[in-house]
């Protein structure tokens, strides 16, 4: 498996640049919230505008995660999104934040992702998480299984099938040699066939060890969802150094992490925002998931003294407050954790606060504002 992707350079369209003054590159991860009040076509419109808005002002990529079932989260079909977005942007890499693997047939994700790249050339990026990104029992209805936990113990041999595939690269006799996801290599090979150098480079995604092992075993590049598993971030980026084995992808380590952080104009304005995210959680992890509530119902909504606890927790590692702040909260983060990227989530119940948050934050790092 370390011979993946040998067509690459170490780096290529992992690695990025940082810009202006910030510590590491920059990146979106976007929910693509629905508020109360709003459509998901108005929260996929959003996406649209943060993607290029973050492009225009020099972030590195925009990635969607796959969830389900819950109707404060528009982002169940990253590939559709993602396509969507590649047609109205340029050069800000696109990808999964991620895929749940185990929901799917490697075959169709390759296929998925394959096109994508069609789309939007050297620009995508392929991150598999192994949760489902949802409850136990819409991911049987997914799978259409209820043996769930076979699809996690199964990740390795599906992230192995799904390479391949990729690769168009199974071994003679195997019950897949015939077998080619299209768009991709094969196409090469057929009479009179060019096909593109670049494919998607895979990513694993994770907020505990399992992954983090992996993908140092792998040499692959490591997402860890610091935003809501934060207590396990520098554990597990630990654990992926120390496995790390350099392959055809990367030479060395490379790991992001997801980070929720919001600015506003003023740091009362920010805890306003924040705090819509905070009670829509609350609703999630007691069952009763819903539209992302507005500012005015958050405040207005009486905690009990358990979910008030859960609030302070969240909170505490959301990182909100004038740009200045934030950009402080970042740098501080980058730091302590030694990550080479930063991810950053606005979860608020508005377009409006995220995409002012993305711009407050560009011009805190003095990030480019070229059109």
């Amino acid at each position: 498996m370390n011979e993946i992707q040998g067509d690459r350079t170490d780096g290529d369209g992992i690695r990025g640049t940082a810009a202006g003054t910030a510590p590491v590159p920059l990146s979106v991860l976007d929910l693509v919230t629905v508020g109360q009040g709003r459509t998901a076509t108005q929260a996929l419109r959003t996406g649209v505008e943060i993607a290029r808005l973050t492009e225009r002002r020099g972030f590195h990529r925009y990635w969607v995660a796959e969830h389900h079932s819950m109707p404060g989260v528009a982002s169940s079909s990253p590939a559709v999104i993602l396509a969507h977005i590649a047609a109205h942007t340029d050069r800000i890499r696109l990808g999964s934040g991620g895929v749940m693997l185990p929901n799917h047939a490697p075959l169709v994700i390759a296929e998925q992702f394959g096109t994508l790249e069609a789309m939007a050339p050297g620009r995508v990026d392929l991150g598999l998480g192994r949760a489902p990104g949802t409850d136990g029992a819409t991911a049987a209805a997914l799978r259409r299984s209820d043996r769930l936990n076979e699809g996690a113990e199964d990740f390795p041999q599906q992230l192995s099938e799904l390479i391949r595939f990729l690769d168009d690269d199974f071994p003679d006799g195997h019950p897949y040699a015939r077998i080619h996801a299209v768009p991709g290599p094969v196409q090469a090979t057929a009479p009179g066939g060019v096909q593109s150098a670049h494919r998607p480079p895979v990513w694993l995604l994770g907020s505990s060890g399992f992954s983090a092992r992996l993908a140092g075993t792998l040499g692959l590049p490591f997402a860890f969802a610091h935003h809501f598993s934060a207590r396990n971030t520098i554990p597990a980026l630990d654990l992926y150094r120390e496995s790390f084995r350099p392959s055809a992808v990367l030479d060395a380590p490379y790991a992001l992490i997801g980070v929720s952080a919001l600015a506003a104009d003023e740091e009362a304005e920010a805890r306003r925002q924040v705090l819509t995210g905070a009670l829509s959680m609350v609703r999630l992890r007691t069952g009763r998931p819903g539209l992302i509530p507005s500012p005015e119902e958050a405040a207005a909504y009486d905690f009990s003294p358990m979910e008030r606890e859960f609030v302070d927790g969240w909170l505490a590692n959301v990182i909100h407050g004038t740009a200045d702040e934030v950009r402080t909260g970042l740098d501080d983060l980058a730091k302590r954790t030694g990550a080479d990227e930063l991810m950053i989530t606005a979860n608020a119940h508005g377009g409006e606060a995220r995409l002012r948050s993305y711009e407050l934050i560009a011009d805190a790092y003095g990030l480019p504002s070229a059109a």
